[in-house]
């Protein structure tokens, strides 16, 4: 539902009524909810789920997303509208989609083969596009390995040297309960945008069995850390494990670091859900901020019980030598379901946010989609409902094994499957940060005062104080939370008060309510301003 707001010219504004005033204040309230987006709901030959995005941090109006089983999406405006495209390959598309950008702006599509000569899923897909919208790429591959399986790939660029690194699981035989079949976790690079990649490279101590359940060694997301380091954590028999490279994968730890057990395994049971795993997501802080080089492993687990999965932390300030307890993410109360999360850490701010499904509002299995924000590095959280209605789902409808978020620069884009009957469709939500109380943060370092005049005509006033020096942004939103003025982009400013002159004209904004905010690497505050003709 959207409300409009029209202001004459004749309006007297030192004479404004309470009424229009309270319209104004619904108004916004009506049009703060986190924008729902529909990418997808019909899928190329198969219901779309299982998906995946990437923000371009070059230009965040351009994101890709992508879905089971060979569907591709993009939107050049910021999530708003979305392109759908079906990818082919004669490597065959088979699932597991996982998509990156590099440094130069090409995107990947990451997925498991079928091919045309070959085995099923007998090695892992890499296929390019250069530019946005563009072509995609036959593909190249990596882990052919005989009738060996290749399996739940994930993919990081190292943004220092436009590296890649894949790290997936590969099976002996999948499904088999041979005790002699193994499930081991491998490693391949590309130094040329994913031209080649090199000979795949077990880099797990303890292998796993192929039933594809608790015992399997799965769930290998790697990150990159401050100097190139290479990180990447799973879930198998010891529980939560973790590894590391120094030297681009060249070697790895003799011995894999233990992160904690996982109570109950990470092949779980939720009602409702055809199949369900906790299975863990590896990131590291980059950002330059007070947590720069934290590592962050993000999972769910029933240790709490079967009918009370929740979301967990686990982090690392030490290169991951240690690693500290297990942290409870979402902030329900006890005995509902959190299931299905993902992770992404903004590289500019530090910010960590999650995204899972959640149940904490329902008595039955009734699914909403929930996030999380900290902005202290793990040590406190802000949950979230983004999605804007529940959904029922049935387990005779496969739902896949993952949800995604994205985020650079205060732009967070969650994705999810919604599930309506048996019909699957692809989502994803504006998320309006203002909404879940990020301006609340360490206000003392800075100080914002609100805009003069307000409302305005012409041209109004911003004025600030920072208490100390600090590289700044001083941003105008729209209600929705998208920027639509930047008045100051990540610019050195000396401690002290400070006033810009915004010309909305010069934007060529249109009457109406308007944020603007004053950003730091450490803090965001944020006031509304009215423009009026």
């Amino acid at each position: 539902m959207y409300f409009y707001i029209v202001i004459t010219k004749s309006i007297n504004m030192k004479h404004i009524s309470t009424s229009f005033l309270l319209i104004i204040a619904f108004s916004f309230t009506a049009l703060t909810q986190h924008t729902n987006i529909l990418i997808d709901e019909d899928g190329s030959w198969t219901q779309p789920e299982e998906p995946t995005i990437i923000i371009n941090p070059k230009n965040t109006d351009h994101m890709v997303g992508g879905a089971n089983i060979d569907n591709v999406y993009f939107s050049t405006d910021g999530g708003y509208s979305w392109n759908t495209d079906v990818l082919s390959s004669t490597y065959g598309v088979w699932g597991d989609p996982v998509l990156i950008v590099d440094t130069a702006g090409a995107y990947y599509f990451f997925h498991l083969s079928n091919p045309q000569q070959g085995n099923w899923i007998d090695r892992i897909v890499c296929q390019k596009q250069d530019v946005i919208g563009g072509i995609w790429s036959n593909g190249t591959y990596m882990g052919l390995n005989g009738e060996k399986e290749q399996d739940k790939e994930w993919a990081v660029v190292d943004i220092t040297n436009n590296n890649i690194y894949v790290t997936w699981t590969q099976f002996d035989n999948y499904g088999s309960s041979n005790p002699n079949d193994k499930s081991d976790i491998y490693f391949s690079r590309s130094y040329d945008g994913g031209a080649t990649w090199s000979d795949a490279l077990r880099i797990n101590e303890v292998s796993g069995d192929c039933v594809d359940d608790d015992n399997t060694v799965e769930g290998a997301v790697p990150a990159v850390g401050p100097d190139g380091e290479i990180y990447v954590a799973w879930a198998g028999p010891e529980g939560l494990v973790f590894d590391r490279s120094l030297d681009q994968g060249t070697t790895w730890l003799e011995e894999d670091i233990f992160i904690g057990a996982f109570p109950g395994g990470w092949a779980y049971d939720i009602p409702g859900i055809s199949r369900c795993n906790g299975l863990p997501v590896t990131k590291c802080d980059l950002s330059g901020g007070s947590h720069h080089g934290t590592i962050y492993v993000n999972w769910t687990d029933q240790r709490n019980g079967i009918d009370d999965t929740d979301v967990w932390l686990a982090k690392s300030t030490d290169g991951g030598s240690t690693w500290s307890e297990a942290i409870r993410v979402n902030d329900d109360l006890p005995g509902r379901q959190q299931f299905f999360t993902w992770l992404d850490v903004d590289q500019v701010t530090g910010y960590l946010y999650f995204v899972f499904y959640d149940r904490r509002n329902y008595d039955n299995n009734n699914t909403d989609v929930y996030m999380a924000v900290s902005r202290d590095g793990g040590e406190n959280f802000i949950n979230f409902k983004v999605s804007e209605s529940p959904f029922l789902p049935f387990s005779s409808t496969f739902f896949g094994d993952y949800t995604n978020v994205s985020v650079y620069d205060n732009v967070v884009r969650p994705i999810w499957a919604r599930m309506e009957g048996s019909d699957l469709s692809i989502w994803t939500a504006i998320v309006h940060l203002f909404t879940v109380g990020i301006d609340e943060e360490i206000p003392s370092l800075l100080s914002l005062e609100q805009n003069y005049p307000n409302p305005f005509k012409e041209s109004t006033v911003i004025s600030f104080k920072l208490i100390e020096p600090a590289k700044i942004s001083l941003r105008v939103y729209d209600v929705y939370g998208k920027v639509v003025a930047s008045i100051l982009e990540h610019e050195y400013t000396i401690a002290g008060k400070h006033t810009r002159v915004f010309d909305p004209d010069a934007h060529a904004l249109s009457p109406g309510m308007y944020y603007f905010s004053l950003e730091s690497e450490r803090a965001i505050m944020k006031k509304k301003m009215i423009f009026v003709k």
